[in-house]
């Protein structure tokens, strides 16, 4: 019959029996013979679909299985009454059910339960069972008098073995539950994407909001038009920017923020991280406090450590892992691996003084550590002028920085908030030996910069700056004795002088004829108290509008 003409035959009996089966019950057209194969072809594509989103999620299950739908071979295979798409879906299950043990201890199990062969992390020539030790152990008190005090000794390899050399009882359990070993990246990543497709049960993961999207706790905030493809999880206080792109299996923590057009694919990104603007991380994982700025991209199974900087347009190749504390400049290519030492900017100053993201890079934390490491280029007793413009981040800076002045022994002179040229002219009037400007960039609203200034009111020069830059990285500022800490002085009065110094200055260049009428809008800026004293003095009529601080 046909299992013996198949026994001499180089191909294995399953097709043919299958096809015997179809055609007494489809007939014996071309049509239904054809369509067997066809229908095997179907079930591959339907299989290898699974297994993508098992290895690299649904965007690369469902392009794995549009690859093999429209491959030649494949299509023209599922035409032929041969046995080769039925090889090729088994092959495809196969690979799917069976996990790969090269990364466990192998173990062989009788059918009482005990364990007759025991391999750690063998090689695939060594390979002889598909059960895998999990690492989870139930001990008798006795067990513990085969490891000798003061020695380092493995279960798998030093433990175990010496059991069944000696004949001991050792049984295993062989689990059916949901088991995944995160001791590498790959497998991380898994756990989390298997939690989200709620292929293992860990209860209930947060309140769905939109089908495939878990929100855990309050102050989540989603842009209109940001897009989100689940399954996705956002802790709470995430900030999603407009035209941001969040794709599933993501894991957004408490905190995160994706500025706006930045696009995470099948990501892990741990807490209080900022992904910057047009920013991509792409089956990575960002771990806490980190900063991704404008930009820059993260490739697949990088890893990025706490409290790393990736400067703007920064790309980190895929593979890449980045140790803690790092900070990548800007532009930068990182093909491998950083672990000792740290790769970043070694600059504070820029044309616009020190800039940084508003509670990314500039934070009340950096402010402080760098009027510490500006106030140790002067001589104790000093003072400097402080100022901000009237917005609130350059407010939360400037009084980091008055806080962290006196701390060198330098006196603080806060002037609260006043036009820049006011603060140049107070520097070089008053017995100031330089001057600290705050306020938020007239480019990037989310930037604030800090310009310094010299004894005269001038932009201070590149000598300078470098000292503060090598104190500053090298972490050497001056720390004073109690009695020697600076004062914080408001002294908002030295720019009363100001109006009468530039209407003196002006001569008779300028008409006082009292008929002159002026509208000014002040967009409630520290302006008015300083123009308006000067019209004043020219005798001008003013019609002031918004002239209150905001």
């Amino acid at each position: 019959g046909l299992t013996r003409w198949t026994a001499h035959d180089v191909h294995p009996p399953l097709y043919f029996w299958s096809l015997l089966a179809w055609v007494r019950l489809a007939g014996e057209s071309e049509y239904a013979a054809r369509f067997l194969s066809a229908l095997w072809g179907v079930l591959t594509v339907a299989a290898v679909y699974p297994l993508g989103v098992r290895l690299g999620g649904r965007r690369v299950g469902l392009l794995a299985a549009l690859c093999l739908a429209i491959a030649r071979f494949h299509v023209w295979w599922s035409q032929e009454m041969r046995m080769y798409v039925l090889a090729t879906l088994a092959a495809t299950l196969t690979l799917y059910s069976v996990p790969n043990p090269l990364e466990y201890g192998v173990v062989i199990i009788d059918a009482e339960g005990r364990i007759r062969q025991f391999l750690e992390k063998p090689s695939w020539g060594e390979v002889f069972s598909d059960t895998v030790n999990t690492g989870i152990y139930v001990l008798e008190p006795k067990v513990l008098d085969y490891i000798p005090s003061g020695k380092v000794v493995d279960f798998s390899q030093d433990v175990f073995p010496q059991l069944l050399a000696n004949n001991d009882n050792l049984f295993g359990f062989v689990s059916s539950g949901y088991w995944c070993d995160v001791g590498n990246i790959a497998e991380y990543m898994r756990a989390n994407a298997d939690v989200l497709l709620g292929r293992v049960n860990v209860g209930p993961i947060g309140t769905e909001i939109s089908p495939g999207v878990f929100v855990e706790g309050d102050g989540v905030e989603i842009a209109p038009d940001a897009q989100i493809y689940g399954p996705v999880f956002l802790g709470e206080g995430v900030k999603i920017k407009g035209g941001a792109i969040v794709r599933g299996p993501t894991v957004l923590r408490d905190l995160v923020i994706v500025d706006t057009r930045a696009q995470v694919d099948r990501a892990v990104i741990w807490r209080n991280t900022y992904l910057g603007e047009r920013s991509e991380v792409r089956g990575a994982i960002v771990c806490r406090q980190c900063s991704i700025r404008a930009r820059a991209m993260v490739f697949e199974g990088a890893v990025i450590g706490d409290q790393t900087g990736v400067g703007e347009g920064a790309m980190i190749q895929p593979g890449v892992k980045i140790w803690p504390d790092k900070e990548i400049e800007a532009g930068a290519v990182i093909r491998n691996s950083l672990i000792w030492g740290s790769q970043g900017r070694r600059t504070l100053f820029s044309r616009w003084g020190v800039s940084g993201l508003v509670n990314i890079d500039m934070t009340p934390e950096f402010a402080a550590r760098f009027a510490t490491a500006y106030g140790s280029t002067l001589s104790k007793g000093a003072s400097v002028v402080v100022n901000r413009d009237y917005h609130r981040s350059p407010r939360m800076i400037k009084r980091a920085i008055i806080s962290g002045l006196p701390s060198v022994g330098i006196n603080a002179l806060d002037v609260k908030s006043q036009p820049i040229p006011v603060v140049r002219y107070i520097t070089r009037h008053s017995n100031a030996v330089g001057g600290i400007h705050v306020r938020l960039s007239p480019y990037d609203a989310r930037v604030v910069d800090i310009k310094l200034l010299d004894k005269d009111g001038l932009d201070l020069d590149r000598k300078t700056e470098r000292r503060i830059e090598n104190l500053y990285f090298r972490e050497d500022v001056r720390r004073v004795f109690l009695d020697e800490v600076g004062l914080i002085l408001e002294q908002p009065q030295l720019a009363s002088s100001y109006s009468a110094d530039f209407v003196k200055a002006l001569g008779n260049s300028t008409s006082v004829d009292g008929s002159r009428t002026v509208i000014v809008d002040y967009a409630h800026s520290p302006a008015a108290a300083t123009l308006g004293p000067i019209l004043s003095r020219l005798h001008w009529r003013v019609v002031a509008l918004n002239a209150d601080d905001d």
